[in-house]
């Protein structure tokens, strides 16, 4: 309806179809909507209350004691919602859209049955997946970790789930799949042998790039980095040791990064911090589109409201050309006290046009240029410099280095100019 109105179910700012840069905003957003906390999720649940949120098509008698039946209901809201939203995409975990069953058989069963009924709604509606991920984290057998485990049983349980969410991410189409370690750290040392337990972990990954590449799926793999929560320590810390792993374990050909800000927070960085390091080492595949609460030391999956982060992670991607296979997907829970069904749409609706106008913004920002050029001028020297040529080309030594301080004498102080930067940003967030 556009940027005066008031309306709360309708957009001021996401147009999905005007072009930006020569790409439909539908296409540098590809926005997501997350299945676990939109449709399943805790129902507000928090450690000191029960369930607060309202969620009518879970509450019908008749579907209490039929799994299967109440998945099915899931299914025919999220489309419902995805539909009246625009949005094109979902995301899911297995154990969100089928329930388990009472042993392995029966799970994989209820797998197939409801993905069999979400590729017919799939093909009714034109909606498509983003991408699938398995959960190792919920069940029991897992607390000790799924890939890092140290009984070999529940490792070779987890690849059963790998296995059929592979599969299945093939039956759907889906774009990408994720892999999160949840539960992949430790709760102490004492118990615990680092080194093993991520040689494990590159093993099951590289189980998974060759059962891919036999079977032939082309979906993305995505590995998610967080700090911390539920375990003390994660071994995919942050974007930056998540990178170090893949490397290190000849891994970073098959992967790219799936970042969410608010796990970027936890780790003591701004949120935008591993959305810039992904995409400097073009390693940036998706993003989990939520935020933080700065006063909270835990994962809070806000809505992204904050048009400065929207601003500052478009701007990456707009610089990279977009996410490829990857997209926008909003991985995030209203709050507890919003109990209401509509609210839902309150979330996603006000969330859609931050990162619609962040868009905008950092669309103009770079079709300034003004800032870039700062950037590069801070950097001049190591470009008309020809030591600084040098040594980027690899080429320099130590005793030329030491010749060019000798001769040049003591450098004088640069300024950063971190306010001016500042200020020419918001010039154009807040006119």
């Amino acid at each position: 309806k556009g940027i005066d109105s008031t309306d709360p179910l309708s957009y001021r700012y996401y147009n999905a179809d005007e072009v930006v840069l020569g790409k439909p905003m539908k296409e540098w957003l590809r926005f997501s909507v997350c299945w676990w906390h939109t449709f399943v999720g805790g129902g507000g649940r928090d450690p000191f209350g029960v369930e607060t949120l309202q969620r009518p098509w879970d509450e019908s008698p008749d579907l209490a004691s039929d799994p299967i039946a109440l998945a099915k209901r899931r299914v025919d809201v999220a489309f419902e919602f995805f539909t009246k939203l625009g949005i094109e995409y979902y995301t899911f975990h297995d154990t969100d859209v089928a329930p388990e069953g009472e042993s392995l058989e029966e799970s994989m069963k209820n797998m197939d049955e409801i993905t069999d009924y979400l590729l017919e709604m799939q093909n009714e509606s034109g909606v498509k997946l983003l991408w699938a991920t398995q959960n190792l984290f919920t069940h029991p057998r897992y607390m000790n970790g799924a890939l890092t485990n140290p009984d070999v049983h529940c490792f070779c349980y987890a690849a059963t789930q790998i296995q059929k969410v592979m599969d299945i991410t093939y039956k759907l189409g889906g774009l990408n799949h994720v892999f999160w370690g949840g539960r992949e750290g430790y709760q102490t040392l004492l118990n615990t042998d680092m080194k093993q337990e991520c040689d494990h972990a590159a093993a099951m990954y590289n189980m998974a790039i060759d059962y891919k590449k036999r079977k032939g799926y082309t979906a993305k793999f995505l590995l998610e980095p967080k700090p911390r929560e539920p375990c003390k320590h994660q071994y995919d810390y942050d974007a930056q040791t998540t990178m170090a792993f893949l490397h290190q374990y000849g891994l970073a050909n098959d992967f790219k990064l799936n970042i969410e800000p608010n796990h970027t927070t936890l780790a003591g960085h701004q949120g935008e911090h591993d959305v810039a390091i992904a995409s400097a080492y073009n390693m940036l595949g998706s993003v989990d589109s939520n935020t933080g609460d700065e006063l909270l030391g835990w994962d809070t999956d806000n809505f992204p409201m904050d048009l400065r982060e929207t601003t500052a992670i478009m701007q990456i991607i707009i610089k990279q050309g977009g996410l490829e296979t990857g997209g926008l997907n909003f991985d995030c829970k209203v709050r507890r006290e919003s109990v209401d069904p509509v609210d839902l749409f309150h979330g996603h609706i006000g969330a859609m046009d931050a990162y619609a106008q962040g868009l905008r913004k950092a669309a103009e920002i770079e079709s300034k240029g003004e800032i870039n050029r700062m950037v590069e001028e801070r950097y001049l020297s190591w470009k008309v410099e020809d030591i600084g040529k040098k040594i980027e080309q690899g080429t320099a030594t130590l005793e030329e280095c030491i010749e060019y301080a000798k001769k040049k004498g003591e450098p004088k102080p640069k300024s950063g100019q971190q306010e001016l930067f500042e200020m020419i940003r918001n010039r154009c967030i807040y006119k």
